[in-house]
């Protein structure tokens, strides 16, 4: 059986979608799908906010029969999946972490920065005031060629992606988790497939427990919020013995507030529902109702 595996077309989607048909197997075809955030659609036309503009037409795809497989960036993923379809697959993660890409190898006061992401501005910003925090656009790519044509002095990106798109800039370092939390799901891919098909059986061999156990978390920890992949919020989840550590902020775009978690449970969504409380406590519903707009 030939396994149809739908996926964005720009060239991290299809690295991560190649990197899921090679752990297949057998006979595997990538199928490139438009989605609406690639046309640049506005969130307020998505039932799933921003999450869904990257996502939707892929699942669509999917239930209608047209790919066996649906290849995700867990990061991109809604919080709660359509009726009838499964997350059939969490392979191993990749390094979840961001990476400060500078062009010389410094970042003074007063450095340009460039990011998309809300998240990762205002985490720059409180841990580092003085830093000029511009927006950023265009895949991996584009932005390393604006930054060695001198618009920016620095970028943020993902290890994960730098990874599957084996792009290693010269000045290039990691960012602690404790300083820079990643989003949630930063380097998992998230396999959908219709529950009960050949699709979902295939791909269930490729489920590695202990990522799924801290996509569990993260994915819980975003539902129960109600946040988004371009909302400054962060989660990170460890297995640790037979439970998760799960490390999560919530933090204003300006670095000003920030509410933080950092809880140990016996599972992902227990660990999930008590940093959730806490962040609550923290005022993390606020920022996000603000950021968000």
């Amino acid at each position: 059986m030939q396994v149809r595996i739908g996926t964005r077309g720009s060239p991290l989607a299809l690295a991560q979608a190649a990197e899921v048909a090679e752990r297949l197997g057998g006979d595997t075809l990538l199928v490139p799908i438009t989605t609406a955030g690639d046309r640049g659609a506005s969130p307020a036309g998505s039932p799933a906010g921003v999450k869904g503009l990257f996502v939707a037409e892929i699942t669509e795809a999917l239930v209608r029969g047209d790919v066996d497989l649906a290849v995700h960036s867990a990061k991109d993923l809604p919080s709660d999946d359509p009726e009838g379809v499964i997350v059939a697959a969490v392979p191993e993660r990749a390094l979840p972490y961001d990476v400060l890409v500078t062009r010389d190898g410094d970042l003074p006061d007063g450095g340009r920065v460039g990011t998309g992401s809300l998240r990762r501005r205002a985490q720059l910003l409180r841990s580092r005031p003085g830093l000029t925090v511009e927006d950023v656009r265009g895949n991996v790519e584009t932005r390393l060629r604006k930054l060695s044509e001198g618009a920016y002095d620095a970028l943020v990106l993902a290890a994960a992606g730098l990874a599957r798109l084996t792009l290693e800039p010269e000045h290039a370092a990691p960012i602690p988790v404790e300083e820079m939390v990643p989003a949630p799901g930063q380097g998992a891919l998230a396999v959908q497939a219709v529950a009960g098909t050949a699709g979902a059986e295939a791909a269930a061999a490729l489920d590695h427990q202990p990522s799924r156990m801290r996509f569990e978390a993260e994915r819980e920890l975003v539902r129960l919020l109600g946040g988004g992949c371009r909302l400054p919020l962060g989660a990170y989840a460890e297995v640790r013995g037979q439970g998760v550590r799960l490390l999560a902020v919530v933090i204003r775009p300006d670095g000003s507030e920030q509410a933080w978690a950092q809880v140990e449970a016996d599972d992902p969504a227990a660990a999930a529902r008590e940093a959730a409380g806490i962040l609550r406590a923290g005022g993390a519903e606020d920022i996000l109702r603000e950021a968000g707009g």
